[in-house]
């Protein structure tokens, strides 16, 4: 694919949408090390509600990276965990935090110049 076909591909147009979702990319994160429960996840993630939460794991689900699992016993247990196609996007994350961290200052320093 040439850069020009990013512009054009929807597949690619679908990856950086995935990706662009501030909530997407963090609970995908913080769903790496193993399935978790709605709270939990909450308490990991920090700073988002309970709603986006759950609108966030819902579209997670419909896109095919996270699974929502019921245990059924005396009190049903919902468990959110990555999918194997959920699990191949840590590496692209990953990468981006890095970059962010390498990086941010550079950003914070280029956003207080120009006034923002």
């Amino acid at each position: 694919m040439t850069s020009d076909g990013y512009l054009a591909d929807c597949r690619a147009r679908l990856a950086f949408d995935l990706l662009a979702n501030t909530w997407n990319s963090v609970v995908l994160w913080a769903l790496r090390d193993g399935p978790s429960r709605h709270v939990e996840l909450r308490g990991r993630v920090g700073g988002i509600s309970s709603k986006v939460l759950t609108e966030t794991l819902r579209r997670l689900e419909f896109n095919g990276l996270v699974e929502r699992r019921v245990d059924a016993g005396t009190a049903a247990r919902v468990t959110y965990g990555l999918t194997p196609l959920g699990r191949t996007l840590l590496g692209p994350i990953d990468a981006f935090g890095a970059w962010a961290f390498e990086h941010g200052d550079e950003v914070m320093a280029a956003r207080e110049h120009h006034g923002g």
